[in-house]
C-alpha cells in the first residue's frame, strides 16, 4: 500500500517540536494512510529534543524523526534581531532539508503529499514549489497574530518602513479593536531584519495551499472568520487546541509541587510561573514577593535566572538561593502558606483543583484558570491585548511590559491588587474561562469546530496531492 507523506519542518526548541507532534499525531489517528516525518533542526535543547523524539517514536508508528545536520549559523551580526537570526539559519538548513526530502521520497511506494513548515521556516516553502510539491503553514500562534502579520505587507505599502513608538493605533482587519502601538510585537520596530524577516515570511505564506493554526473557532471568532473571508489568504484550519497532556516529567521536584498542592484547599492558590524563557532581575523579583506577601493568598512561584550577560542566547537558569535575591524573611515569613521551585510541571499545577489563579505570560483557557496578564517577549503584548481586551477572558496585569525595557518596573502595588481581582471569586472573568474550558474540549471531540475542520484539511491535502500528480 502507497504511503502518503507529509513532511513537517519546524523550528529548533522543544515547545515548536512538541506542538508539531501534537498535530502529527491527531492527523495519523484520522488518517491510516497519513505517514508523518518530521525533520528535527538541533538547538539548545537538543538533549531535551532527543528523549522526546525517542519516547513519541516508540509509541506512535505513523511518526519518524530526522535528524538534520547543523549547517554553519549566521554571523553575530545578525543577533541584532533574534527573529530575523532563527529565520537566517532556518535557510541555511534549506539543502539539507532538501537532500532529507529527496532521500525519503525515493523509497518504494513512497507519495509526498506535501511539506507543512512553521512560523521561521518560510525559506522552506521556496523548496517545497522548486520540489513541486504542495506547502502548508503550520501556526502555533493565534488567528488574530496570524492576522497581524499577514497586515504587514499592508502596513508596508502605506509606510514603506517599521513600525514606530509615536504611530497611532493601528485598524488591523483580525481585531474588532484598534491595536494600540505600544502592544505591537517587538520585532515590528526593529531596523535590523527583524519587521523585514516577518515582512517575507507573510508575503510567502500566501504561495501556501493552506494555513492551520492552533485555535477554535469558538475562542476566536472575529479574527477566524476575518482571516477565512479575504480572497487573498489560503484556506485557514483550526485545529486546536493542541497540548502535550501525556509527557509528565517525574522527579523528586515535581513530587514536592504535586504534594504540596494536594494540602491545599480548592481554587486557594495562585501559580507565578513565566516559562522556561521567562526571568527577571532582582528589583523587579523584590516588588513580586512583596505584592505576593501582602495579598495573603497561598501561592507558588516558579523562578527563572536570566541567562549570563557574557551568553545571552543560553538558556534561563536557577537561582542556588532565593534568599539572595527575595526581600529579607520573605522566605521565613511565607513558609507556612507559600511554595517557591526554580520549575514547576505547568500542565499538571494548571489541571490541579487546588491552583485559582494564574500570573504568566500565557492562557491556561484548557484548564478553566483565570490568569492575569504579563507579556514578555516575542508576540506575547499582542496575545495578552487580545485576551483581555477582544476577548475578555483574562485579567490585565500588564499589556505592554517587555523584557528588554529596562524602565519596565512593575510596583507591588500594582501586582497585589491583580493577585487580588484574579483570586477574586466574583470576578466575571472566572466564569467566563469556565465556558471557554468546555468549548476547547468540545472543538476537539467528534463534531466539533477543530474536529471537522482536521477532516476538512485532510480532505484537502488528499485532493491537492493529486492534482499535483
Amino acid at each position: 500500500m502507497e504511503k502518503t507523506l507529509l513532511v513537517f519542518v519546524p523550528s529548533p526548541g522543544i515547545g515548536h517540536l512538541v506542538s508539531t507532534v501534537e498535530f502529527s499525531k491527531r492527523l495519523t489517528e484520522r488518517d491510516d494512510r497519513l505517514s508523518i516525518v518530521v525533520l528535527v533542526i538541533s538547538s539548545i535543547s537538543a538533549s531535551k529534543m532527543e528523549s522526546y523524539t525517542q519516547r513519541v517514536a516508540a509509541s506512535n508508528t505513523g511518526i519518524q524523526f530526522i535528524n538534520i545536520p547543523q549547517a554553519d549559523p549566521p554571523s553575530a551580526e545578525f543577533l541584532k534581531s533574534r527573529e530575523n537570526y532563527i529565520s537566517l539559519l532556518m535557510e541555511s538548513h534549506k539543502s539539507h532539508v532538501k537532500k532529507a526530502i529527496v532521500d525519503l521520497v525515493s523509497e518504494p511506494c513512497t507519495s509526498l503529499a506535501g511539506i507543512v513548515v512553521d512560523l521561521f521556516c518560510s525559506s522552506m516553502i521556496e523548496l517545497a514549489n522548486e520540489l513541486g510539491v504542495p506547502s502548508y503553514v503550520f501556526f502555533t500562534s493565534s488567528a488574530a497574530f496570524l492576522g497581524f502579520m499577514l497586515y504587514l505587507p499592508i502596513h508596508y505599502n502605506q509606510y514603506g518602513r517599521e513600525f514606530e513608538t509615536s504611530d497611532s493605533d493601528s485598524i488591523i482587519p483580525a481585531y474588532s479593536h484598534p491595536v494600540p502601538t505600544n502592544v505591537v510585537p517587538s520585532f515590528a520596530f526593529n531596523k535590523y531584519g527583524g519587521y523585514a524577516s516577518f515582512l517575507k515570511h507573510a508575503t510567502r505564506f500566501k504561495e501556501t495551499k493552506g494555513i492551520i493554526v492552533n485555535t477554535f473557532a469558538e475562542l476566536e471568532p472575529h479574527a477566524v472568520n476575518q482571516l477565512k473571508s479575504d480572497s487573498e489568504t489560503p484556506p485557514i484550519y483550526t485545529v486546536g487546541p493542541l497540548l502535550d497532556l501525556e509527557g509528565k516529567r517525574q522527579d523528586s521536584d515535581c513530587e514536592r509541587i504535586m504534594k504540596w498542592l494536594d494540602d491545599q484547599p480548592p481554587s486557594s492558590v495562585v501559580f507565578l510561573c513565566f516559562g522556561s524563557m521567562g526571568s527577571f532581575e532582582p528589583d523587579q523579583l523584590v516588588e513580586m514577593a512583596i505584592a505576593t506577601e501582602r495579598s495573603g493568598y497561598r501561592f507558588l512561584w516558579a523562578v527563572r535566572s536570566p541567562p549570563s550577560k557574557d551568553a545571552p542566547t543560553k538558556r534561563m537558569g536557577e537561582y542556588s538561593n532565593f534568599s539572595e535575591v527575595l526581600p529579607e524573611g520573605f522566605l521565613e515569613r511565607t513558609n507556612n502558606w507559600g511554595l517557591m521551585c526554580g520549575w514547576a510541571p505547568q500542565m499538571e499545577v494548571l489541571a490541579h483543583e487546588a491552583v485559582g489563579g494564574f500570573v504568566s505570560h500565557l492562557e491556561s483557557l484548557w484548564y478553566g484558570v483565570p490568569v492575569a496578564t504579563w507579556p514578555l517577549y516575542a508576540e506575547q503584548q499582542i496575545n495578552a491585548f487580545e485576551l483581555v481586551r477582544e476577548l475578555e477572558l483574562a485579567l490585565e496585569l500588564k499589556l505592554d511590559y517587555r523584557t528588554e525595557n529596562a524602565k519596565n518596573l512593575i510596583m507591588a502595588e500594582e501586582i497585589e491588587k491583580a493577585i487580588r481581582c484574579l483570586m477574586d471569586s466574583e470576578n466575571p472573568i472566572r466564569g467566563r474561562v469556565k465556558e471557554m474550558k468546555e468549548m476547547s474540549r468540545k472543538a476537539i471531540q467528534n463534531g466539533g469546530s477543530s474536529f471537522i475542520s482536521v477532516g476538512r484539511l485532510i480532505e484537502d491535502i488528499h485532493i491537492n496531492k493529486a492534482n499535483k500528480a
